[in-house]
């Protein structure tokens, strides 16, 4: 069988978006229901773009849990992974949107299905069949699934997946700051590629700026590669043996949701078919321009999911560049 899975791990839940941008959450007239959370985001990114994708997780046991495996299946993600809890709800996240289409979240997880997954509940199967691994940070906030986490690493590690870690940091979910940074950081040497943002590069090193010094801090001898993403101004990269950046795209951005998960799922999807662009600067600043213009894309439509584009989308971009 064809070793090209790849396996998002983590949270994924509704966000409520309102139907007007530039109001706060007490003055929305309405809110649009948008199936959401990273690692979900990822897979099906991955799917949209012709990639095989699967999700492993929790979701409650009602409407909104359901609804959203059978968005999975809709999308073309293996949803084999996914266990129903029948105490807890699906997460809920309530989204601003900023006149600029940045966002700030209120939550409602407490708990929620995704925070309860046990190791027990980890269907090993699909996570011994992935060539890729993804996950992200938000299922080390609590037990007991951050052993979940943990073991579904170790699991994925030992059949020998490259490890894709995206922190996507929600500092309204961790108990404080210094929580957030220390457990982000616990599973940091582990991975093979990481994507950050610039926002989360300045929470982790403390320091407000992307320049090579600072990002250099979060290298790691065992890296393949490291992407720090800069929003519409593209992304910096660094392996082993070569850094750079590339430029982004500019698009009239409506809802930054989801870009960067559209970026990660982008890239992963072109490094499961030839890992080789890990070596080549060449190769890999290919890809990168394909996953700049796949999280452009994602930022002119509402909601994540909805948005994120197909391939002839993304090449019709980067022809126009």
């Amino acid at each position: 069988m064809a070793k090209d899975l790849i396996v998002s791990f983590g949270e994924m839940l509704i966000d409520f978006v309102p139907t007007v941008s530039g109001v706060s959450l007490a003055e929305a007239p309405g809110f649009i229901k948008a199936p959401g959370g990273a690692p979900a985001n990822v897979a099906i990114a991955v799917a949209r773009l012709g990639g095989r994708a699967a999700f492993v997780g929790k979701l409650g046991d009602d409407e909104f849990g359901r609804m959203l495996a059978g968005i999975l299946r809709d999308n073309g993600v293996d949803d084999g992974g996914v266990s129903f809890d029948t105490g807890a709800r699906t997460a809920l996240a309530f989204v601003t949107l900023r006149t600029d289409g940045e966002r700030e979240f209120m939550f409602y997880r407490n708990p929620s299905a995704d925070m309860l997954l046990t190791e027990g509940e980890l269907n090993l199967d699909v996570i011994t069949r992935a060539a890729v691994f993804h996950y992200g940070s938000i299922s080390l906030i609590t037990e007991p699934c951050r052993s979940a986490h943990l073991k579904a690493m170790e699991v994925a590690r030992e059949a020998g997946a490259l490890l894709s870690y995206d922190p996507n940091l929600r500092l309204p979910l961790w108990p404080s700051a210094e929580a957030a940074r220390e457990q982000i950081l616990s599973i940091w040497d582990q991975a093979d590629i990481i994507k950050v943002s610039d926002v989360e590069l300045e929470f982790l090193t403390g320091q407000e700026s992307v320049e090579d010094d600072v990002v250099l801090t979060l290298w790691r001898p065992a890296f393949k590669l490291l992407v720090v993403t800069l929003g519409e101004k593209g992304c910096k990269y660094y392996t082993k043996d070569f850094r750079g950046s590339l430029d982004g795209y500019a698009v009239d951005t409506v809802d930054t949701t989801g870009a960067g998960d559209a970026f990660v799922g982008a890239m992963l999807r072109k490094i499961v078919d030839d890992q080789t662009v890990l070596q080549d600067e060449g190769k890999l600043r290919e890809v990168l321009k394909f996953a700049n213009a796949c999280g452009a894309i994602t930022t002119t439509e509402k909601g994540a999911i909805p948005a994120l584009p197909s391939a002839p989308a993304a090449v019709e971009l980067l022809k126009r560049h």
